[in-house]
């Protein structure tokens, strides 16, 4: 039994209501001064933690038990050579993120109890902290598997639910990677095979390959419009255009499509309205991003900048995500446009 301030309960209780506090502050100071907290990602915010965590500390049995580990080890924060906090956070505005190995081959020696505090840094800014194995989805593929986060994880919704075997008892398997596979193995459908990385690779994959015409319609469409929103140069008249967003589904989505060409340009020419300008002949990829603007707009607002950065190769502000993008379709459009439409009133 430990006592905090005065309480006789057990080590768990203890520290659970240590975290309680540790999180209610933070939620609260984020709202107070949420510029300066907007600012807390990576190492920052472990290191607010770790002030808070010293602050809430004081008077109980985990005063002065505080340490945070430098580099890639696992979890972020020690407390008392037993408990551990690992902090992940999302700029987007959802509360799923990837995890940490399946492995754990960094784990800190000695220490049990792992739980989760993951910040979503997007207004209005807020903390959640729950027991690190009741936060774990799915599997997913880098360079290893790891973790998938969701903080919204219902009761009997975890992956260690899906596989029938809890957190400690996979992490104690002498390799708990082929427990993964044998599972995800048992549910593969005809036509779909595991996929591995064994490369070192900064995207993420579904263990599960699928061929596109396995997906629904659904995510048909959802992939067209993130494929207009992260690869602009689908809107050209390049020839290579196609092959950044092939290796990006493959890759990082598990999806394969062979015939990628015709996802985007079948059926030859298409017809729109615009201001109440019949334009007829119009390319058939202008028509399906005419359409699905409002979905491409969405899917450009919600993806973390430095990925955008990345995906179009060139530096962005925080707020000027939208502009940039249509300044590249405009750019790329201008290469297909053969009737008159006036492009700036289409993309804005």
């Amino acid at each position: 039994m430990k006592s905090l301030f005065g309480l006789q309960v057990t080590d768990n209780e203890a520290f659970e209501e240590l975290l309680s506090r540790v999180v209610n502050m933070m939620n609260r100071e984020a709202g107070e001064f949420p510029d300066m907290y907007g600012n807390l990602l990576g190492s920052k915010l472990e290191d607010k933690v770790v002030e808070v965590l010293n602050r809430c500390a004081v008077g109980t049995c985990f005063e002065g038990q505080i340490v945070k580990y430098s580099g890639q080890r696992f979890p972020d924060i020690v407390i008392s050579d037993y408990y551990g906090v690992e902090v992940k956070t999302t700029k987007a505005n959802h509360w799923k993120s990837t995890g940490s190995s399946v492995a754990e081959g960094t784990r800190v020696e000695g220490v049990e109890r792992v739980y989760l505090l993951f910040g979503k840094m997007c207004e209005p800014i807020r903390f959640i902290c729950k027991p690190y194995e009741a936060c774990l989805s799915e599997v997913v593929v880098t360079h290893s598997p790891r973790y998938l986060v969701d903080m919204n994880l219902g009761e009997g919704e975890t992956i260690f639910d899906k596989l029938g075997v809890s957190y400690d008892e996979l992490r104690g398997q002498a390799n708990p990677i082929r427990t993964v596979l044998d599972y995800y193995r048992s549910r593969l459908k005809e036509g779909e095979e595991l996929w591995w990385l064994d490369n070192d690779h900064s995207g993420t994959s579904n263990l599960v390959v699928r061929m596109w015409s396995a997906l629904s319609l659904e995510e048909k469409q959802a992939y067209q419009m993130k494929g207009f929103a992260f690869f602009p140069e689908l809107l050209s008249n390049h020839s290579d255009k196609f092959n950044r967003m092939a290796v990006w589904l493959a890759t990082g989505e598990g999806v394969v499509c062979p015939n990628l060409r015709d996802v985007f340009s079948a059926g030859g020419k298409d017809c729109i309205e615009q201001d109440g300008v019949i334009y007829p002949g119009v390319s058939k990829v202008i028509g399906k991003l005419y359409r699905g603007l409002p979905s491409v707009k969405q899917h450009v607002l919600s993806a973390d900048r430095s990925l955008l950065a990345e995906f179009w190769g060139c530096p962005l502000r925080e707020g000027d995500e939208w502009r940039a993008w249509c300044q590249l379709a405009i750019k790329n459009l201008e290469t297909i446009n053969t009737t008159g439409l006036p492009l700036e009133k289409l993309i804005r």
